[in-house]
């Protein structure tokens, strides 16, 4: 398992990214892990010894000029796990790449059991795509948001929906 030592950044304004806090992969571990990949893959391992797993590795375009490389994202949960939230501040990091896979939401699935047309049309879908609707239901923080999730998901995915036009059907609505 690769490890190394790096800091913690943070973007400006960069768009969609903008005050993100994320720390840069050097080329040489990114090759060791994953040689010649140029797109988003996981990893699973540790930053100092908070362990981390399902984190995916995102590609960055370097600002310093120098090329493209990865990049991985430091969310909240991750910062407060470490104990660590300033820019600048030093990361012992290892790495490995992840291949479990994405655990969908058993309440969702559940719930689809008792759907045939629904059922039929999430497992013709792609697993990244059957993974936004899981993640979305997973993502609710109050039970009463989850069943209407749950709720949602059934309903566009028995009308034949993705998630996107699910999520648009329903905006709609209101």
């Amino acid at each position: 398992m690769p490890t190394f030592t790096t800091v913690l950044k943070k973007f400006g304004e960069k768009g969609d990214k903008t005050r993100w806090t994320y720390i840069e992969i050097p080329t040489a571990i990114t090759d060791e892990l994953k040689p010649g990949q140029k797109t988003t893959f996981r990893v699973k391992g540790t930053l100092d010894d908070y362990p981390i797993k399902l984190i995916a590795l995102l590609p960055l375009k370097r600002e310093d000029g120098s090329g493209t490389g990865f990049m991985m994202p430091i969310n909240a949960t991750m910062r407060r796990g470490l104990g660590k939230e300033e820019e600048g501040t030093a990361i012992r990091v290892s790495l490995a790449i992840d291949t479990d896979p994405i655990p969908q939401s058993v309440d969702l699935l559940a719930c689809l059991d008792d759907d045939p047309d629904a059922k039929r049309h999430f497992d013709s879908l792609a697993k990244s795509h059957q993974n936004y609707f899981s993640n979305w239901v997973e993502e609710a923080k109050t039970p009463a948001t989850k069943d209407d999730r749950i709720s949602k998901s059934v309903r566009g995915l028995s009308m034949g929906m993705n998630f996107g036009e699910m999520i648009r059907y329903f905006k709609k609505q209101h």
